[in-house]
């Protein structure tokens, strides 16, 4: 749940409403200056490449749909906020378990949503996690704020991450008609796009 205090008013967000507004970003980038997701490489169908992308972003955070739907309440009586769950590492790994369940027929959205998960855990788990990926949360804050803890369970949460984008991967890669959504100029940009409409929604969404 995204909480709060805007011109003495409380605001709450919950986070599959927040991913939505990301997924309509998503859905509306591209002009004719640069590339609408789908477009940023040679594929067959990017118009269904496009399709997937928006979906993942619109979805990206949907492992809180059960959390949102009976928030944790804090002293103030109301859910609590994103930065107060996030404290239970455990927990917030599981979300993304149960997300990336959630649409086993989709094997490139969830290799999108998994590449999210990585990146996230990445910036405090790895020793020199790529800049390029760095989420906006990130960009003025220390990491240990948002995702404490040690570095032991996300450093096996990204190995788990890494088994399961390569089972994505090889489903993706046996179809010719996927096959070359996986390929570092597609995938990447899409990665990136992601982790952008991620920030502009949770920007939108809260303070």
């Amino acid at each position: 749940m995204l909480k709060t205090l805007k011109d003495g008013d409380i605001w709450l967000v919950a986070q599959p409403d927040h991913g939505l507004l990301a997924g309509y970003l998503a859905a509306h980038w591209g002009n004719a200056r640069f590339q609408r997701p789908g477009g940023y490489a040679g594929v067959s169908d990017p118009e269904r490449l496009r399709a997937e992308t928006i979906f993942a972003v619109a979805q990206h955070d949907n492992g809180w749909w059960e959390w949102d739907a009976a928030p944790d309440l804090g002293d103030d009586g109301l859910p609590l906020g994103l930065a107060e769950v996030l404290k239970n590492q455990q927990a917030g790994m599981d979300r993304w378990r149960c997300g990336l369940s959630r649409f086993p027929r989709s094997p490139y959205v969830n290799l999108l949503l998994s590449g999210h998960a990585h990146w996230l855990y990445a910036i405090s788990a790895l020793p020199d996690p790529d800049p390029a990926f760095t989420h906006p949360l990130f960009w003025k804050g220390s990491p240990g704020k948002l995702y404490p803890g040690s570095r032991e369970a996300p450093l096996q949460f990204i190995a788990e991450l890494a088994e399961l984008r390569a089972q994505w991967m090889e489903t993706l890669r046996a179809d010719p008609a996927t096959a070359a959504w996986i390929d570092a100029e597609s995938l990447q940009p899409h990665l990136r796009l992601l982790q952008v409409c991620d920030g502009l929604s949770l920007a939108l969404c809260s303070a």
